[in-house]
């Protein structure tokens, strides 16, 4: 094919990975090629062309994926187009707001990932906008395809029971080998600054303002490269890009960056990151792009003492039993997330608090080494993940030494798979219950699939 030739050529190949990566789009990359219907579902049809785009898009992955897996590709892709079909049916439909915030963070991780929105865009050959408009309509079926996925597993539970069992139909030498892990929360108390040193730090901030950006001596990007303390943006001349109103950001800096116009610069502004200026570069709505230089206040050796001293009295009273870690964490640390969590640290994608001992840094497993179970650290100073220096005690709820998979010690993670085993189930059942009511057509040369077999034959019962 014509296509399958042009994979070949080093530019083209490159600007399909692109597409493929940005946002998942294949069906846009189609019209470069001279294509053909490969399976027909309903009123929907899938291109040789989307196959070999999420085939390559999965080789990006995994080099381990090669052409004999492509059955399975194309059997996820005809299941999606069966949930699309019956949320039609079923008028189960997402919003516009939901696919245009769905674009927003796809494009926001994406912009981060090459650096800047005009290197994205120069990667990409197209603007941004065009990006969003031509993968709108694929983000939009996807998100029905998910939301229609969920109302037919919603039921779906587990007892311990069907774990159990579950569990022991699992032969010996098939269970999986888990290593070390701890659930390991902290107490963190940052250091109160002295007002001296807050004084020198917006002195300096107003220092860089007023003689080296206004005064012309530097533009604001330099100054920012020069100057701010900001690790996240310094090296980028002080620039973020997509920062909205509801992004993860002080309240106090969205505040003042949104009453900027295009070029402005705002007065100095107070975080608990320390002291910031801001310069609107450009504003859409509620969505803008920003740069900003951070001059933060020295912590002195004396500010950490009172701080350590504080960890230490806590300390005592965790050991006597007179208050629980939690309670300490709500009444004590100055970490606003960790009181979500009541002090355990947590994956972020997961939120599971059972972390692998090898995904801790260096200096929290050389800690633990000395620790048992209910065991609370010495008061120390650490490396935060802002790469700011901070005041902690740390404890050791729970540790779990490498071994292969058992009731005792994996029950969550067993009754997660086995939750995971029922609801596949559920959807195969459900799918073989619902294609008889559609049209299928599969092109002659994946019809020797042997995980769709079953599905083309439940198809032709109707068909």
């Amino acid at each position: 094919m014509i296509f399958s030739k042009r994979l070949n050529i080093p530019g083209f190949r490159k600007k399909i990975v692109l597409a493929a990566l940005i946002l998942g789009s294949y069906s846009a990359i189609a019209q470069h090629s001279a294509d053909k219907i490969i399976t027909i579902v309903g009123k929907d049809i899938i291109l040789q062309s989307e196959l070999e785009m999420q085939a390559l898009n999965m080789k990006q992955q995994n080099p381990a994926f090669d052409d004999t897996m492509k059955c399975q590709l194309l059997m996820g892709m005809i299941m999606q187009k069966l949930l699309k079909a019956q949320a039609e049916r079923d008028s189960v439909y997402v919003t516009e707001e939901d696919v245009e915030g769905q674009l927003d963070n796809r494009l926001r991780y994406f912009t981060q990932l090459y650096g800047s929105k005009e290197k994205l865009e120069q990667a990409s050959g197209k603007t941004v906008y065009q990006i969003k408009e031509e993968n709108r309509d694929i983000i939009r079926d996807q998100m029905v395809a998910e939301k229609m996925q969920g109302q037919i597993l919603e039921h779906v539970k587990i007892t311990p029971a069907e774990a159990e069992a579950f569990y022991k139909k699992i032969p010996t030498d098939s269970l999986p080998f888990f290593p070390a892990a701890v659930e390991v929360g902290q107490i963190v108390i940052d250091p109160i600054v002295s007002q001296e040193m807050n004084d020198y730090a917006r002195t300096e901030l107003e220092r860089i303002k007023k003689e080296e950006i206004l005064g012309g001596k530097k533009t604001f990007e330099q100054a920012a490269g020069v100057y701010s303390q900001d690790p996240g943006s310094r090296d980028n001349g002080g620039l973020y890009e997509g920062v909205t109103r509801t992004g993860p950001w002080a309240a106090e800096f969205l505040s003042a960056a949104f009453k900027l116009q295009n070029n402005e610069i705002s007065p100095i502004v107070k975080t608990k990151f320390g002291y910031h200026i801001i310069q609107m570069v450009s504003r859409r709505g509620d969505e803008a792009d920003v740069r900003h230089i951070l001059i933060k206040p020295e912590v002195t050796s004396g500010d950490f003492k009172l701080s350590l001293e504080r960890l230490d009295s806590i300390r005592n009273v965790l050991i006597a039993g007179k208050m629980s870690f939690p309670e300490a964490v709500g009444k004590f640390s100055t970490d606003e997330a960790a009181k979500r969590t009541g002090g355990m640290i947590a994956d972020p994608s997961t939120g599971n608090t059972e972390l692998e001992i090898s995904k801790l840094d260096a200096q929290m497993v050389l800690l633990l080494d000395s620790m048992k179970v209910g065991d609370y650290s010495a008061p120390h100073i650490f490396v935060t993940d802002m790469r700011d220096r901070s005041a902690r005690i740390v404890y050791l709820r729970t540790r779990t030494e490498p071994h292969r998979a058992n009731l005792k010690d994996d029950y969550g993670k067993i009754q997660d798979v086995a939750l995971s085993h029922k609801k596949q189930l559920k959807l195969q059942n459900w799918v073989k219950s619902m294609l008889p009511t559609y049209y299928l057509w599969i092109a002659p040369e994946y019809k020797d699939c042997s995980i769709l077999k079953e599905w083309i034959l439940s198809a032709n019962k109707a068909n």
